[in-house]
């Protein structure tokens, strides 16, 4: 009996060798070669070459984190079916996920788990939706297109891992990349997840990054790096620093900060944005990471504005970090609601809003004049309207200052005689020149700085002014005259030149650099006294320096220009009524002093 049982058995196993090794095969193909496009949970991970080689960790790791990796490359082909149903392999081809809300558009790669599209569906950039992420460049003639949020195993000049990745969609607004790797000359594998969320209403999503396996990832001092760029939107050939730019923040300790470009920063910061005019990307981190950005120039793109995030090596085979990116315009309103709560993430006090504040002391003072732009804004529904409601507002409430100034010019003027007379008197004694200059002033009760005062008190205002609407971001696409000022953000234009015009570069024709120049010539007709017009330097700046700013202010956003014109009508109109006014006071004071003359009295005889 046991002789027959032992050969059923031989026998047996012979057939099924026979059957796995020659008959299966033949008749039942495995399905990468039927060429189904897809492979198996048994496909072999990919290998990663560490910058140096992996320390082993004091701290042991966790427990069957890889459990289903091994029994995945172990099992036998009826275990491959059962994984097979409950994991999504990896794809061979690259798999696009698009996934919209109310308010953006977002495209994702199986390749990397990254961003390759983020835009801005209430926002435009040339007609198209505004772009966040620099969709591709040519490179020799070639299209390449960029990646945003990738990983990196190592520091900020490792590769980042841009191979496919297994691709599952948790819910319609998120959707999760994971990809088993192996560390190179050795047996040891993690897992890589990359899990997006993204929320309607907001242009903030969540990032979570997870890495599971049975050591601690270190890669020459660094776990992974994640990579932001090249270049938040809208995308920049050159920046100007003026019209255009790009600023590089971090928050520590309730302080916004300037980072240096190129220069990796170690510190717990708070969150960490590149900022351009208009739009931002911020980043909140959950622990500490080493920070920085870049504008390291690449074939197909001479600027960049990058953001790296390295994480230390981590204590653990397994690990969660938990990011929360912001990629949206950099306005008040949008940025406002992280400070106070009122966002679907719950964060608040975030100080978002210091990514989009002015800098310096007039911070305050052009956060001011926005609120009255707002405000005049809903009084006349039209920005070009409201930037000359608020310039007037500005000018009535300087008035007293004006006609303050403007009298002690007429009283200057008045003394002006007796100043050339002791100026040539004592001109070889300067000490008593001024002794007796002093004197003057005192006597007729004028203070010679009094005239320039009320000017340098109305300086920060107009610098303010300036800054603002240079900068504010509702001027963005804000129309004032349909079909010549489309856009208050932007320089307007009557004619496009076919090719840029020799040595000034300038490709269009446009008209407010004109006007501006025709109010500024006649504003200092109005102002110039009798004095000035012998005066060569006085000439200079009443002719030479408004010609000298047409050629400054030619490219300027057009809402800056209607400013600077209707500034100078106002003041204008403000000159020819105090002119009026100065001229009957002066004749009222010529006339008081005639009758106040009075021939003495002869003395009565006794």
């Amino acid at each position: 009996m046991e002789k027959n049982t032992l050969l059923a058995v031989v026998l047996s196993s012979v057939i099924i060798f026979v059957w796995l090794l020659f008959v299966q095969p033949k008749l039942f193909p495995p399905e990468a070669e039927q060429g189904t496009g897809q492979s198996t949970e048994t496909e072999a991970p990919v290998q990663v070459t560490p910058v140096q080689t992996v320390q082993p960790s004091a701290v042991q790791p966790v427990e069957d984190v890889q459990t289903e990796v091994q029994d995945a490359a172990l099992s036998d082909a009826s275990t491959e079916e059962t994984s097979a149903e409950t994991t999504p392999p990896v794809p061979e081809k690259e798999e696009r996920i698009t996934i919209e809300t109310d308010i953006i558009r977002a495209v994702l790669s199986s390749v990397g788990g990254d961003l390759v599209s983020f835009k801005l569906k209430e926002h435009s950039d040339n007609g198209e939706m505004v772009e966040m992420i620099l969709p591709s460049v040519f490179e020799n003639g070639q299209e390449r297109e960029n990646h945003a949020f990738t990983i990196a195993f190592g520091g900020i000049d490792a590769q980042p891992a841009a191979v496919n990745f297994r691709v599952s969609r948790p819910s319609p607004l998120s959707v999760e990349f994971s990809r088993e790797f192996l560390m190179a000359g050795s047996t040891e594998t993690f897992t890589l997840t990359k899990r997006y969320e993204f929320r309607n209403g907001e242009y903030m999503f969540q990032l979570a990054v997870s890495v599971s396996g049975t050591t601690p990832l270190n890669f020459g001092n660094a776990a992974y790096t994640l990579g932001f760029g090249p270049q938040i939107g809208p995308g920049f050939q050159k920046l100007d620093n003026r019209y255009e730019y790009r600023h590089y923040y971090s928050l520590v300790n309730g302080k916004r900060n300037n980072v240096k470009l190129n220069t990796p920063v170690d510190s717990r910061f708070t969150w960490a944005a590149i900022a351009g005019k208009y739009f931002t990307a911020i980043v909140i981190p959950d622990t500490s990471y080493t920070l920085t950005f870049s504008d390291r120039s690449e074939p197909g793109i001479p600027s960049a504005s990058r953001m790296y995030l390295t994480r230390p090596p981590l204590s653990t085979a397994a690990n969660s970090d938990v990011f929360h990116f912001y990629l949206g315009p950099k306005n008040q309103d949008n940025l406002g609601r992280y400070d106070t709560g009122d966002n679907s993430f719950r964060l608040r006090e975030l100080d978002f809003t210091k990514a989009a504040s002015t800098s310096g002391i007039l911070g305050p003072l052009e956060t001011l004049l926005k609120w009255l732009l707002k405000v005049c804004y809903k009084l006349v529904h039209n920005y070009g309207g409201a930037i000359i409601l608020l310039t007037l507002m500005v000018k009535l409430l300087l008035f007293p200052l004006t006609k303050k100034s403007s009298e002690m010019s007429i009283k200057m003027q008045t003394l002006a005689p007796k100043i050339k007379e002791l100026q040539a008197k004592y001109k070889d004694n300067p000490a008593k020149m001024n002794a007796e200059l002093g004197a003057l002033y005192k006597k007729e009760g004028h203070n010679p700085m009094s005239g320039c005062l009320p000017l340098l008190i109305q300086m920060p205002l107009l610098f303010a002014m300036y800054n603002l609407f240079n900068n504010h971001f509702d001027l963005r696409g804000a129309m004032f005259i349909p079909g010549w000022i489309p856009d208050l953000s932007l320089p307007e234009s009557v004619m496009q030149f076919g090719t840029p015009l020799p040595l000034l570069g300038w490709d269009s024709l446009r008209l407010l650099p004109f006007i501006y120049v025709g109010s500024q010539l006649l504003y200092g007709a109005a102002t110039r006294t009798p004095e000035q017009q012998g005066n060569p330097s006085m000439k200079i700046m009443l002719y030479v320096m408004p010609i000298m700013f047409f050629f400054i202010l030619y490219n300027v956003p057009s809402g800056l220009l209607v400013f600077w014109i209707f500034s100078n009508v106002f003041t204008l109109i403000q000159q020819v009524i105090l002119n009026k006014y100065m001229a009957a006071k002066k004749t009222a004071a010529v006339e008081e002093e005639r009758d106040t003359v009075i021939a003495p009295r002869r003395k009565k005889k006794r």
